[in-house]
């Protein structure tokens, strides 16, 4: 039967709420799209980002997370591939010059994209298994997984949507060429940033 500890409530609103409001990948290429493609066009891209937390989510509590355990290289080559597309995703990102989007070319991120993103998120799989192992809505793991995942969805959705709205009040402001090829660059090494932890730990890893 699914029930929720009451005391444990706060702290699991708590954590949704930082983890899903600072920011991270997500929310860096949520700015940078609001900025070139509008809130609307960017709809896609954030309904994604939450629907791909809660499957995330989901899938730790039924067991995903025990592979990481058992098999910790799957982990480091998680991480591997998570560098790579994060600096692919600065890439692209820094190398954008224009809010006019020309027929066949720059597009904002599409809904299962944002979705299997996710999957390479560093972030998010930070977010999920720390949510996973300390927080205890539930005493049963896979119903704590699923009480945490309506928390990441219901809190989540309206913090990210928050950042994808000011790149688009950004808009204006942004629409000379130049001040916005120096905001993509600034999002591109902000991205690029963010992988520092990740970087590190493979770097001890490999001359360990």
């Amino acid at each position: 039967m699914f029930s929720i500890t009451l005391s444990a409530l706060p702290a699991g609103i708590l954590f949704a709420l930082v983890t899903t409001i600072t920011p991270g990948p997500n929310n860096t290429m949520l700015l940078a799209s609001g900025v070139n493609f509008g809130f609307r066009r960017t709809l896609p891209h954030i309904s994604g980002i939450s629907a791909g937390v809660v499957l995330l989510m989901l899938s730790v509590g039924i067991g995903l997370g025990e592979a990481f355990v058992h098999f910790p290289v799957l982990y480091t080559v998680l991480e591997v591939a998570s560098v790579a597309y994060l600096l692919y995703l600065a890439w692209k990102i820094g190398t954008s010059g224009e809010l006019k989007v020309k027929q066949g070319e720059r597009r904002p991120m599409r809904f299962y994209e944002a979705i299997a993103f996710q999957w390479v998120n560093p972030k998010a799989w930070m977010m999920v298994l720390t949510a996973a192992t300390t927080i205890h809505l539930s005493e049963s793991y896979s119903m704590n997984a699923v009480a945490m995942a309506v928390l990441f969805y219901v809190i989540g959705f309206p913090c990210i949507c928050l950042w994808a709205g000011f790149g688009t009040a950004m808009r204006r402001v942004l629409s000379d060429a130049r001040r916005l090829r120096a905001f993509n660059m600034t999002m591109a090494l902000l991205l690029v940033a963010s992988l520092y932890p990740i970087a590190l730990k493979l770097f001890d890893t490999a001359t360990a």
